[in-house]
C-alpha cells in the first residue's frame, strides 16, 4: 500500500523559511516522480513543483520559482520542499502527489500539511 506522509509545516512570518518533508513507503520511491501541490484556504489546487526520478530534475511554478527548492532522498524515500522568502500567499495545505509511471497523471496523494504565513 503507498503511503505520503508530510509534515513540517506550521505557523511562520513573513520573510521566514520552513522545510516540509514527505515520508514515503508501499512503492519503489526512486523511481517515480513526484510533485508538491498546494491548496489555499476556498481555493483550488496549485502545483508547487515537480522532481524528475531519473535526472532529478526539477520545474517549478513561477509564482515560488527562486524561493522554493524541491529535493529527494532515495536512500531515505523522503521528498523537501525547502520553502524561502515565504509571503502570505504562500498560506496553504502542502500535499506530496506520486504520478504513474512514465505519465503527468498523479495516483497517490499525502494527507497534507498546513503551512501559515502570517504576522
Amino acid at each position: 500500500e503507498v503511503q505520503l506522509v508530510e509534515s513540517g509545516g506550521g505557523l511562520v512570518q513573513p520573510g521566514g523559511s520552513l522545510r516540509v518533508s514527505c515520508a514515503a513507503s508501499g512503492f519503489i520511491f526512486s523511481s517515480y516522480d513526484l510533485s508538491w501541490v498546494r491548496q489555499a484556504p476556498g481555493k483550488g489546487l496549485e502545483w508547487v513543483s515537480r522532481i524528475n526520478s531519473g535526472s532529478g530534475s526539477t520545474t517549478y511554478t513561477d509564482r515560488v520559482k527562486g524561493r522554493f527548492t524541491i529535493s529527494r532522498d532515495n536512500a531515505k524515500n523522503t521528498l523537501y520542499l525547502q520553502m524561502n522568502s515565504l509571503k502570505p500567499e504562500d498560506t496553504a495545505v502542502y500535499y506530496c502527489a506520486k504520478y504513474m509511471y512514465g505519465t503527468n497523471w498523479v495516483d497517490d496523494w499525502g494527507q497534507g500539511t498546513q503551512v501559515t504565513v502570517s504576522s
